[in-house]
């Protein structure tokens, strides 16, 4: 919903959005069409219109570091759409929770096609060319957890990306709880090797495949791979619902 959206314009808030929406103005199209009938002052008008053709520039350029700035970081979901081509679901695995006492055991990359895992002391290093790929971050909990991980472990990465962290947007539509959760009621299923396995089984996993158990790291990264690849399913079926739920608030 990007061309539905007025808050990253210098200015304008979400009082003055949602007093648009309430019109029946959606687009920026049809705020340019329609903008008269608006009981908004005249240099607010002139704002939203400066700001609707800068968006336009920036959005016929691509010019996601525009739209990752200027829209708050729990609104980036809205520009889901507009960048999903360019799209990174990313997911870790670790030795513990602390990014200050543990340390990154895989990376997983799913570009909506092809999953992709990282694996610490095999080719982990290779994410600091990959994530520059991307103009849009999907996790859950990243904010939080993954990301701040990879820029300590990396901090040449500069993750300059959109970003949405599903957790936050979930919560507004009542999805709430783990990822896992989440997925069940949602419906979503996983192999049968992978139920049930948590963020603690995939520390012992790893640590099983430092002892020379090479099928631990197999299930691993099974594991990691159900977790980028069910992001991608999460955000198709709930995308619609944040969109609702953003218009009806």
């Amino acid at each position: 919903m990007l061309t539905s959206t007025y808050i990253h314009m210098p200015r304008i808030g979400a009082t003055v959005e949602k007093k648009i929406w309430t019109n029946g103005i959606k687009t920026w199209d049809e705020f340019m069409d329609n903008h008269n009938c608006l009981l908004i002052p005249p240099a607010k008008k002139d704002m939203i219109r400066t700001g609707i053709q800068d968006s336009r520039d920036h959005l016929d350029a691509r010019n996601f570091e525009f739209f990752a700035k200027s829209l708050p970081t729990s609104e980036h979901w809205r520009a889901f759409r507009e960048f999903s081509d360019k799209v990174a679901y990313v997911d870790i695995e670790t030795t513990g929770l602390s990014p200050g006492s543990s340390s990154i055991t895989v990376v997983g990359i799913y570009d909506g096609k092809e999953a992709r895992t990282f694996v610490k002391g095999i080719d982990l290093d290779d994410i600091v060319d990959i994530f520059p790929k991307y103009e849009f971050l999907v996790t859950f909990n990243g904010a939080r957890f993954d990301l701040p991980f990879i820029k300590r472990e990396f901090p040449e990465i500069e993750f300059n990306q959109l970003h949405a962290d599903l957790m936050y947007p979930l919560r507004r539509i009542k999805l709430t709880g783990g990822l896992k959760t989440i997925e069940c009621e949602l419906g979503i299923s996983r192999a049968e090797e992978t139920v049930g396995i948590s963020g603690f089984d995939a520390v012992r996993l790893w640590h099983q495949y430092e002892r020379g158990d090479e099928e631990s790291l197999d299930l691993l990264l099974k594991y990691n791979r159900e977790d980028i690849v069910n992001l991608k399913t999460i955000i198709d079926m709930t995308l619609p619902r944040f969109i609702e739920n953003k218009f009806s608030q």
